[in-house]
């Protein structure tokens, strides 16, 4: 099955908004069709299909937010509720060759009979990421670490390391992470140089030892 493909759709639907900038491309007729990409699915769109997915994406965002703070239970259910609202059929399809014979590559598709662009969109994303999750582990639904991004990515690094959603995002957090230590360090060394002048300075007026000379007495 074509899992990168299917699960991406969920990854794009939740990052056409940036909550903790305040962004939000999903305004239009003409982004939902973006996000369709080449599927025939597009031209079906209409102005409500954005307000459908709009919804949809808060609760796709629940799962990635849910999977990412490792409780992997409530990320099933919210996605399990996803495909309940929004069921699919899976075919086989060969619309491609796989020899010069022309004999069909045969694999496995999603077809979904959904009376909207919005609601399948839905639920091809929502089987797609539930694919993804029990092939690969729930873990590898991250979101990303630098702040302020928040953006949802899947992770399918060999040692699931993966930490940020771009390449971009991960050397902005490397270098705050640089610069945090290198002021950390010019605190420390900043720290034991002020006592030490502290040290070194009078801490208050040096006292007259100087005895003073009795008057005279007359005899």
């Amino acid at each position: 099955m074509e899992l990168a493909y299917y699960s991406d759709l969920a990854v794009r639907l939740v990052n056409s908004e940036e909550p903790s900038r305040g962004t939000d491309t999903l305004t239009s007729v003409e982004a939902v069709r973006a996000l369709f990409g080449e599927s025939q699915q597009a031209r079906r769109t209409t102005d409500s299909d954005v307000t459908r997915l709009r919804s949809v994406r808060a609760r796709l965002r629940a799962v990635f937010e849910a999977a990412a703070g490792g409780d992997e239970v409530l990320a099933v259910d919210l996605l399990n509720a996803l495909l309940i609202e929004f069921p699919v059929s899976p075919q086989i399809s060969g619309h491609e060759t796989r020899d010069e014979d022309g004999r069909p590559d045969w694999h496995m598709h999603i077809a979904d009979y959904a009376a909207n662009a919005g609601a399948g969109y839905a639920a091809t994303a929502s089987m797609g990421l539930a694919f993804h999750l029990t092939e690969l582990g729930a873990d590898r639904l991250g979101i990303c670490e630098a702040s302020p991004c928040r953006n949802a990515y899947l992770d399918t690094s060999t040692n699931r390391s993966r930490r940020y959603c771009s390449d971009r995002c991960a050397t902005r957090a490397n270098v705050a992470a640089y610069r945090a230590r290198k002021r950390l360090d010019a605190e420390r060394t900043a720290g034991p140089e002020r006592s030490r002048r502290q040290d070194r300075e009078p801490t208050g007026r040096t006292a007259d030892t100087t005895q003073e000379t009795s008057p005279a007495i007359d005899r």
